[in-house]
């Protein structure tokens, strides 16, 4: 954890750990009043620590997997993919590599909603409205994103979904409004959507969405996308479509720009290519901000490592997996991962300014 009080000079000041985690962790969310971080793994667990310097106990462990347990130190049969907090704090939705939601209640440490509602993985959840929590988004490799009400989510119904990605969704970001999200989608696109134009479940049921899913076998973490595979889905209700930067390797992750700044004008991602794109609402390119070029050879790489593969110039790759606007100042944090030709190496952030 770091204190960033200061925007320009970032200060360590914890480091928290995940009990019995595997392989990596998933995803992190900040509680609203910014004093506790739950993060995963592919685990049913959630830790949740204080971000408190002075807290130095160990984080508590949420279980959101409510049937029997198995195995060593009793895993799950899930992992969690992504997890949010809800606007006032007290709850949490995970999306999980099970097919389903989860929504949990930490005071009461008790499971509200375990829902399978998709066929494949869930690697994006979030609340619609910051201050309500009762309608949640949930993107999945199935290619669809589904929109729940907390109020009739107990018959395991969505109450909408959105459909017009042809390969898995890597990530969703509400505006935070309850009417816009955007989302991003290994069919190397982002998308915008409005919640008033979500299609229908009946509809939904109709129509076979996933009958127009890119069939070539494409596997985002380690092939090449094919443009040619990309094609607009006959049943799309998106707003608007973004393309140009790369969703490879890892789940690329997308964003509103600030409202305080920039009154949500732009929307961002991240990029396999080493670069954060930033467009305007109508998909006119605003900006690219080029982490690759301003982190070459900035550190030193570790050769252990062989995981993916880089034909890049000079041997040195950056993957942006995240990127983060400062609420008022105009500075970008990106989270990447540095690479050589065929070579994982470690991941670092780096602070850029855009103006």
């Amino acid at each position: 954890m770091y204190d960033t009080s200061s925007p320009y000079n970032w200060k360590h000041y914890k480091t928290v750990s995940y009990p019995w985690g595997q392989w990596t962790l998933t995803d992190a969310s900040l509680s609203p009043d910014n004093k506790w971080l739950a993060y995963t793994s592919i685990q049913s667990m959630v830790s949740i620590a204080p971000t408190d310097p002075n807290d130095t106990g160990d984080p508590y462990t949420l279980d959101l997997d409510n049937g029997p347990s198995h195995g060593y130190h009793g895993r799950r049969g899930f992992g969690i993919w992504s997890v949010r907090f809800s606007g006032d704090g007290r709850e949490l939705v995970a999306g999980t590599s099970a097919a389903s939601i989860v929504v949990y209640d930490i005071e009461s440490r008790r499971v509200l909603h375990h829902v399978r509602g998709h066929s494949d993985d869930v690697n994006a959840v979030c609340f619609a409205d910051k201050m309500s929590p009762h309608i949640l988004y949930s993107g999945s490799d199935d290619t669809t994103i589904k929109v729940w009400d907390r109020r009739s989510m107990g018959d395991h119904r969505e109450a909408g979904a959105f459909v017009g990605h042809i390969e898995g969704l890597t990530y969703i970001d509400s505006k935070g409004d309850g009417r816009y999200i955007l989302s991003n989608g290994k069919d190397q696109s982002m998308k915008l959507w409005d919640i008033r134009m979500a299609m229908s479940t009946d509809r939904f049921n109709q129509l076979d969405p996933t009958a127009h899913a890119n069939t070539s076998g494409f596997d985002y973490r380690g092939g090449i996308y094919d443009d040619e595979d990309w094609d607009v889905h006959p049943h799309d209700n998106s707003l608007v479509t973004f393309r140009g930067h790369k969703v490879l390797r890892t789940l690329i992750r997308c964003h509103f720009s600030p409202p305080t700044s920039t009154n949500s004008r732009y929307v961002y991602s991240g990029s396999t290519d080493g670069k954060v794109y930033i467009w305007n609402m109508d998909a006119s390119l605003a900006g690219i901000i080029d982490v690759k070029k301003a982190t070459i050879r900035t550190r030193q790489m570790d050769n252990r490592h062989r995981f993916y593969h880089f034909d890049e110039p000079g041997n040195w790759g950056t993957c942006v997996r995240d990127a983060s606007w400062h609420p008022n100042a105009p500075l970008l944090v990106g989270m990447f991962p540095h690479f050589r030709s065929k070579t994982l190496a470690n991941t670092s952030s780096v602070c850029l300014e855009w103006l």
